[in-house]
């Protein structure tokens, strides 16, 4: 079995198209391979260095990944921050690192114009601290978006030039997860690009049916079609495209139907969406909500997936200590 590493950003919760692309792909990944998936708590340091409840928003995506069918008996799921070990593996690939390359990354360039009062160091070896997280595990693969493919990159690089200014061959070089066909891309509902939070156009699984109903009833869509058979305007198939993983097969026909013969009502079809998003995500909530006040049962699955993600992390770091050539007397 492969050894599969991804990040969970604690500041982002989860919304139709995290669920219906990362993790549905998740779900399927910890059937086949090794996997570890942490709470990249870190990370998120070095955009929010004075986060209002650290703690809070880690229990928060905690409960909701588990919720949507993450299972700490099949994959290894913990929290970033309960390795020590990644943090000294990242003092010892910064090491190695050069500012030039760093200052170069895309990731940081859009950081620095964005946050300009907060450029911090902790931004700029973002890439290290990634690497870190990923070649601790000796991992193969590594889901990652477009906009994190060259931070995998700078990871592989890291991991070759260890092998090399040690002479040895020690890591291996991670590779993108490809989901191909199986990838499927919500869009939001402001008529065009995906589903995500900052963009505001998303709908998260913890909302309830009255927040779900409002927003999709302010969902854009056109005019509406002009003869019979129209191409598909993209804010109406986006709208379609939701129906597809939410709807029955014959709803999802229905309005087709009425769009292809020019007898759509833009209210019923986002009245109808709004209900069957609701019932599909109600049951996912709700185990949200259980979770939440589960404390007991939230500390035992961190706890656990510490102790045995800490089991991988403690051999590479041991191991790479003795390929640099740190020695107790």
């Amino acid at each position: 079995m492969e050894i599969v590493v991804s990040g969970i950003r604690p500041t982002g919760n989860l919304h139709l198209g995290n669920y219906f692309g990362a993790v549905k792909n998740f779900l399927k990944m910890q059937e086949r391979n090794n996997c570890y998936f942490f709470i990249a708590d870190y990370h998120s340091l070095t955009t929010h260095p004075t986060p209002g409840d650290l703690h809070g928003s880690v229990k928060q995506v905690l409960a909701e990944y588990l919720a949507a069918g993450l299972d700490p008996e099949k994959s290894t799921l913990f929290i970033q921050s309960d390795l020590p070990e990644v943090a000294e593996l990242y003092l010892l690939l910064n090491m190695n690192a050069y500012i030039g390359e760093l200052e170069r990354t895309t990731s940081f360039k859009d950081k620095v114009r964005a946050q300009p009062d907060n450029v911090n160091a902790g931004l700029l070896t973002y890439p290290v601290l990634m690497a870190a997280d990923i070649i601790i595990h000796k991992a193969a693969k590594v889901p990652v978006g477009k906009d994190q493919e060259q931070n995998l990159e700078m990871a592989r690089k890291f991991a070759r030039r260890f092998n090399h200014m040690y002479k040895t061959e020690y890591f291996p070089e991670p590779a993108p997860f490809n989901f191909g066909e199986e990838l499927i891309k919500i869009p939001g509902l402001d008529g065009s690009g995906k589903m995500g939070k900052s963009e505001g156009n998303g709908i998260f699984l913890y909302e309830d049916a009255a927040s779900i109903r409002k927003k999709v009833m302010r969902a854009v869509t056109d005019s509406g079609p002009t003869a019979m058979n129209s191409p598909v305007s993209e804010p109406i198939q986006n709208l379609f495209t939701i129906m597809e993983q939410v709807s029955s097969p014959d709803t999802l026909q229905y309005f087709r139907e009425k769009y292809a013969s020019c007898e759509i009502r833009y209210g019923d079809l986002k009245k109808q969406l709004a209900e069957d998003i609701s019932n599909f995500t109600a049951p996912i909530r709700e185990k949200i909500e259980a979770l939440k006040t589960d404390e007991a049962y939230l500390s035992k699955v961190a706890q656990m997936g510490a102790e045995k993600a800490r089991i991988s992390a403690r051999k590479t770091l041991k191991e790479v200590r003795e390929i640099i050539g740190f020695r107790k007397f």
